[in-house]
């Protein structure tokens, strides 16, 4: 007799369908992980770039590096910047304090302002 897709199929005959390995394979897939980490020194830098290598998302808290030296924090930015740039990554500030940069297969969604030459309003 022929379903009529009113019942759930056995479970057998949904796991011949997947492409997916049985659950006792899970640590098959590759992991990406997301990690806080400080910048605190540009030697951290080699350590940021194999994580993101590895591609894990990273969020470093610039503020330890920044309070030691502005001009090493741009260093680091402009270091980041390019790296992610030469592995396809991508790279964004997260606030005053916060960068985040990401491997090749993640994008950072950023929100498109359109430009007017209207004056912005401004408090009374």
């Amino acid at each position: 007799m022929p379903t009529l897709g009113l019942f759930r199929k056995s479970k057998k005959e949904e796991d011949e369908k997947t492409d997916m390995p049985p659950p006792e394979d899970k640590d098959a897939f590759d992991k990406t992980y997301l990690k806080a980490m400080p910048l605190r020194d540009l030697s951290d830098l080699e350590a940021i770039k194999n994580e993101v290598k590895n591609g894990n998302v990273l969020i470093l808290r610039i503020t330890p590096l920044a309070s030691k030296n502005i001009e090493d924090v741009k260093l680091a930015v402009n270091e980041l910047h390019e790296f992610a740039e030469s592995i396809g990554g991508d790279i964004a500030r997260l606030g005053e304090e916060r960068v985040v940069i990401c491997p090749q297969n993640i994008r950072i969604w950023r929100e498109k302002r359109s430009i007017s030459n209207k004056p912005l309003p401004t408090a009374a």
